[in-house]
């Protein structure tokens, strides 16, 4: 848990850093992201939090997140025609993605860091940033499948 909380506090320190307001919702849906782990979409996170917060909108939601990947605590995932996902921050990670029911699961592999210099010494780009998708099924889904 304490590392939920310095994560939580670094990144309001981050959002005060560039004169964000934190209201109470940018609170909890910061907060929701970093607890959660599961790459929630704004409905997702809209679902989590409207109990505590009956006032707040989807549109709220969004306009926080959208907040949030400007100031680059957070990133937008999109994947095909699903709605987008959002990330929180922090290193560089990769993502399995089951086919079956989506669920998305952090993958870090340090050798991939190489492939940016790599590309940019054969094709002499400047390479701003990678993405990497890897993409099967789930254990949960498999066991499904297989009953």
């Amino acid at each position: 848990m304490a590392v939920v909380e310095n994560q939580l506090k670094e990144a309001l320190d981050a959002l005060k850093g560039t004169g964000v307001r934190i209201t109470p919702q940018r609170h909890a849906i910061l907060e929701y992201l970093i607890e959660s782990m599961s790459h929630p979409t704004a409905d997702d996170i809209y679902k989590a939090l409207e109990g505590k917060f009956p006032n707040m909108s989807v549109a709220t939601v969004y306009n926080n997140l959208r907040v949030f990947r400007e100031v680059g605590l957070v990133k937008e995932l999109t994947y095909g025609d699903s709605s987008s996902r959002f990330d929180f921050v922090t290193t560089q990670h990769y993502h399995v993605i089951c086919q079956s029911c989506g669920k998305i699961v952090d993958f870090h592999y340090p050798g991939l860091d190489e492939v940016e210099q790599l590309a940019s010494h054969v094709t002499g780009f400047k390479v701003g940033n990678h993405r990497m998708e890897i993409y099967g099924v789930c254990p949960e889904c498999s066991n499904s499948e297989t009953h």
